[in-house]
């Protein structure tokens, strides 16, 4: 599979992978990349850049919503190949070097088989290297607060749930939030489409995701880059008062 690639804003750029989505933030010839896709989406990374004139040796940095393999899939091959420095919450860093994991267990699959697209998800996860050991060998934490110093000028809002150090990126001034899995518009395993948070198993605390969605509504924004699911189009905070009405 191809990796889609569509500008949604100047310099900002939403790529659809295998079921995962990342982004790209371009500022002249410096990139940000946030999020990196399955280990098996790397082929799609590379394409990504060159699609919108970059290289790896033009990223600046990558900057990870979440530690799970969907997202964290090239950030080593970046850091040891490029010297591409990884940033995290500093509560997600040492799930980035797998000093714990926190995501859907064999267990938690075999339980929810029975849902409507969780085996063909699973699947397709496993061909994709979704359960490989991918660790960040040196991950870090944010170097700053605020508005990070890099292409696009992001604000990590941390949103835990999802996993304890679960962080969307806010662009203000282009009203676009990038929200990870704390705030998707659809999903292999999910038949509904619009604005919604992922099924209960894929959670380390759901009580936590939900409460997170207050934070992502805080956030001035009329643009949603998730990372499953199209672009969101409309007031960020309709999106995620949408996602815990669906969620009750």
């Amino acid at each position: 599979m191809r990796a889609e690639v569509r500008q949604v804003a100047d310099g900002t750029y939403l790529v659809h992978g295998n079921h995962v989505n990342w982004v790209i933030l371009k500022d002249g010839d410096a990139v940000t990349l946030v999020d990196t896709g399955y280990p098996g989406d790397r082929e799609g990374v590379l394409e990504s850049l060159a699609a919108v004139g970059s290289s790896p040796e033009a990223v600046t940095a990558v900057l990870i919503t979440h530690a799970h393999n969907d997202h964290l899939g090239s950030a080593e091959y970046l850091r040891a190949t490029h010297g591409t420095p990884v940033y995290l919450h500093p509560a997600e860093v040492p799930h980035a070097r797998r000093e714990f994991l926190q995501q859907a267990t064999i267990g938690d699959v075999v339980r929810n088989a029975w849902r409507p697209g969780v085996v063909p998800w699973a699947m397709h996860v496993i061909r994709v290297g979704g359960t490989d050991h991918n660790p960040v060998t040196a991950p870090e934490p944010f170097p700053a607060e605020g508005p990070l110093d890099l292409p696009g000028r992001p604000v990590p809002v941390h949103t835990p749930g999802h996993t304890d150090g679960h962080c969307v990126y806010h662009l203000p001034e282009a009203g676009i939030v990038i929200s990870g899995d704390a705030l998707v518009s659809g999903h292999a395993t999910s038949r509904v489409k619009g604005p919604q948070i992922l099924l209960d198993f894929f959670h380390h605390e759901r009580s936590r995701v939900v409460a997170s969605l207050e934070l992502i509504a805080a956030l001035d924004g009329d643009t949603l880059l998730p990372g499953h699911g199209p672009i969101h189009k409309g007031p960020v905070r309709a999106a995620a008062e949408q996602a815990r009405e669906r969620s009750s």
